[in-house]
C-alpha cells in the first residue's frame, strides 16, 4: 500500500473509529492487574511484566482463540491503562445519579454471557452496586479502588 491509498483509506473514515483506552486510577496497580483477570478477563498487553510497585499498565481482552489485540482503527473493546492514583485523585463514577440515588458507572462493557459474570462477581466479592433489566440485563459493580463499571448483555 502507497502513502497515497493509505491515505485515501483514511480520508473515506468516521472522524471517530473506536475507542482504544480507558484510563483507570488505582491504588495498587499489581493488584489491579490481578482482578481484572480475574473478574473481567483483562490480560497484560504485549506479555507485559506484572510486579509489585508498578505505576501503570495497559490491559488487554483477549479474542476468542487468546490472542491479544493489535492498536487499530476498529478496536472493539478498549485497553484499561491502569495509573498508580490515589484517592484525591478521583475515581471513575458520576457524582449524580440517574438510578435510585445509586452512583453512575462510567462506561459499560457488552457481554453475552452476563449470568455467567454475575456468578463470577459474585464468588469473588465484587461489590453489585445494581442489577436491573433495561433493553436487556444490566449489572452496575465496583472494582476495589470503587471504580465504577457497568456489564449489559443486549
Amino acid at each position: 500500500m502507497t502513502m497515497q491509498d493509505n491515505q485515501e483509506r483514511i480520508e473515506k473514515l468516521e472522524d471517530i473509529t473506536g475507542v482504544t483506552c480507558i484510563y483507570v486510577p488505582v491504588n495498587d496497580v499489581y493488584a489491579s492487574i490481578q482482578w481484572y483477570q480475574k473478574n473481567l478477563g483483562y490480560q497484560p498487553a504485549n506479555g507485559g511484566l506484572v510486579e509489585p510497585g508498578m505505576k501503570a499498565a495497559v490491559l488487554n481482552v483477549p479474542d476468542q482463540a487468546g490472542n491479544l489485540p493489535s492498536p487499530g482503527l476498529r478496536q472493539v473493546v478498549p485497553s484499561l491503562f491502569l495509573r498508580q492514583s490515589d484517592e484525591a485523585g478521583g475515581r471513575l463514577r458520576f457524582s449524580w445519579s440517574l438510578d435510585q440515588g445509586r452512583p453512575h458507572a462510567i462506561a459499560c462493557f457488552i457481554s453475552p454471557r452476563i449470568e455467567e459474570l454475575l456468578e463470577r462477581f459474585k464468588t469473588n466479592g465484587v461489590p453489585i452496586i445494581s442489577e436491573r433489566v433495561t433493553s436487556g440485563p444490566n449489572i452496575t459493580f465496583a472494582d476495589p479502588d470503587g471504580n465504577l463499571w457497568e456489564v449489559w448483555r443486549p
